[in-house]
Formats: C-alpha cells, structure tokens, sequence
C-alpha cells in the first residue's frame, strides 16, 4: 500500500508555517523573560538575541502532530470493509470510506505508539535539558548526564540500534552513545547564523527521502515535520539572526537528527545493500567529522573538549577569506552531497 506524497507535503508545510507564525510570539516571550544570548566573548552580536529557536521549531512539529491525531481519532467511517494487504505476513480490514492516509496512519500510531511517544517525550526532554543549559549553564556532568536519561528513554522505548549484534546490552550502548554523539556535534556547529538549522534541514531531507521511497510512512512524516519546523525557522536565523536556537534548539535539532537516523530499515530484504550502514555517516558527515576534528585538537592541546574555540571548520573558511554567510552556505552545500551520495545508496 502506498502512501500519499501529498500527506509528506502537507506535514512539512504546516510545520514550517507554525515554526514561522510561533517564533515571533516565542521572540517577545523570551526578550521579556531574559532568555537572551547577551554580547560576549566570541559572539559578534551587539545586542541580547533572543533564544527562541528551539522553542519555535518544537511548536512547528508538536502543534501540527496535535492537530492530526486530534482529526485521527475524530474521522472514520463505520460502513463496510474489505480484507487488505499491508505487507507480505499481514492482511487487515480497511474500512471502503476511510482514506489510505488516514488507516495507515491510524495502524502505524497503534503498532508504534510506545516508540513514538518515546521520541517525542526524548525531543522535549531534551529541549528542556538544553533550556537549562541556557539559564544557568549547567556544569558538563549534569548536562552529560541529562542527556544519557533522554537517551536511554528513548531505547527504552524501543528505538534501538542494533547493527546485527543479538546483544541487549550492546544495543542500549550503542544507541545511547550515537544519540549523545549526534546531539553534541550539532551543538558544536552551532557557531554560526543558519548553520546548525540548515544542516538540520538538508540531514532531515534525506532521512525523509530514505524514508519516503521506502515506504516507512511514520520515520518520513517525522522527518518531514523536522524539515519544515527549521525551514519555518531559517528565515529568522540567516543570514541575520532574530533569534537563535540555544543550547535548547542546537539539542533538539541534533536529538531529532540522531534518532531520524536510527528509525528508517536502511537494510531491507527488498534493499540488501551492504554499504546501507553507511547512509546516516554520510547524511551527518559534516557534524560528525567537526565534532571529531575539534575534540581531538582540544585534547593535543591540554585543553577540555567541552570548552568552545574558534578551530570549527565554519571559523577556519571565515579565516580564509569567505564571509561568514559564504561559508555557511559552502557547509551546507558540502553536506546536501554528502547526504545526496547517502541517498545513492538506498
């Protein structure tokens, strides 16, 4: 049974226009509370920006997921029904006036609602985490250790990497760590007006690509909500910044992008590609191979990896002569083939 591509539209439509029409109301709320990023060292702003990304991108995807499981449990019809193959081992009754979005989407909420519910629990847990880290800059314990609760939430319910490995214990580890990994590198590439929301946006593209073509409705639907929740948010972020994600959208952005990437099949009996492993590396090459070059420069340098520099490759085009906008956009670009190349190989 196909899924109506009509449906993916109208996800990342309303996301991005609820992320857009929330931001402003999200931008007062915050300059009047004090959730700003004030001028400082490093920081070439001369006024407190306010720190309302993160919030405005989660009111993109959370209003919209509302509304459509409100109308979900509000539509159907009681008049007939035929049997229907879903896949090769399972037939179900669909009702003959219910539309294929609608009874797809009420079978997949019903077979997967203890692993979605722990992904939007993680995704507000995780915001909140880094709301904090914005109040009161949380030492790296707490915060580190924060985010190994909002991960293993999120395996507890289900969304675990396994990598072939018939190992538990090995599964939790590995999920656990790849979800910290992800969120931090993102973190880390926020330096810089657009960039973390726009690698944001192409890595949650191809996810939903992946997704789409491969008929996982549900990854693709949350990946497309991810996808237009940014965009609705870009404008407000580059290449002049009314607002900024924070540590609260730089972590939700990264949590959103490492599970996206744990969800699709990428190895399928119908795609049994051996190098399918390799898809969300490529996807998120860019964070990824930043997030590894600094730390290991930190640790030649006697200095904690925790600790913010100028040695991203955002700051090392800048000090080769591209502005800051210009090497913003050649990052994105980099990234869109990357993640183009992992696409290639579904």
């Amino acid at each position: 049974m196909t899924f109506p591509w009509n449906v993916y539209f109208v996800a990342m439509f309303s996301a991005g226009v609820v992320s857009a029409a929330s931001l402003p109301l999200w931008r007062h709320w915050c300059l009047r509370h004090g959730h700003v990023d004030d001028p400082g060292h490093r920081k070439i702003h001369e006024k407190p920006v306010a720190l309302a990304g993160g919030l405005a991108v989660a009111t993109g995807m959370i209003v919209p997921t509302i509304i459509a499981c409100a109308l979900l449990l509000w539509q159907g019809s009681t008049q007939g029904s035929v049997i229907f193959p879903v896949d090769s081992h399972t037939t179900v009754h669909l009702k003959t006036l219910d539309s294929t979005a609608g009874f797809l989407l009420r079978y997949g909420l019903n077979r997967r609602a203890l692993e979605l519910a722990g992904i939007f629990a993680g995704a507000l847990g995780m915001l909140a985490l880094g709301w904090l880290d914005d109040q009161r800059e949380l030492r790296p314990g707490p915060k580190f250790a924060g985010q190994v609760l909002v991960a293993l939430l999120v395996a507890l319910s289900g969304v675990r990497i396994t990598l072939f490995v018939p190992n538990i214990v090995f599964h939790y580890a590995i999920t656990i760590m790849w979800i910290l990994t992800v969120v931090n590198a993102f973190n880390f590439m926020d330096n810089m007006n657009g960039l973390c929301t726009g690698l944001g946006a192409i890595g949650s593209w191809w996810f939903a690509a992946v997704a789409a073509v491969q008929g996982q409705y549900l990854v693709g639907l949350i990946a497309f909500l991810t996808l237009g929740a940014l965009l609705g948010f870009l404008p407000f972020n580059f290449p002049r910044a009314q607002a900024f994600l924070g540590d609260a959208g730089s972590h939700l952005v990264g949590y959103l992008l490492a599970v996206l990437a744990v969800l699709p099949h990428f190895y399928t009996r119908e795609h049994p590609h051996r190098f399918a492993v390799l898809i969300p590396l490529l996807v998120l090459a860019v964070p990824l191979a930043d997030l590894v070059w600094v730390v290991v420069l930190r640790w030649r340098n006697g200095q904690p990896f925790y600790i913010g520099d100028t040695n991203h490759l955002s700051h090392r085009l800048v000090r080769r002569g591209f502005t800051r906008a210009q090497a913003v956009i050649l990052i994105w670009i980099i990234a869109a083939l990357l993640g183009g190349l992992g696409y290639l190989l579904v």
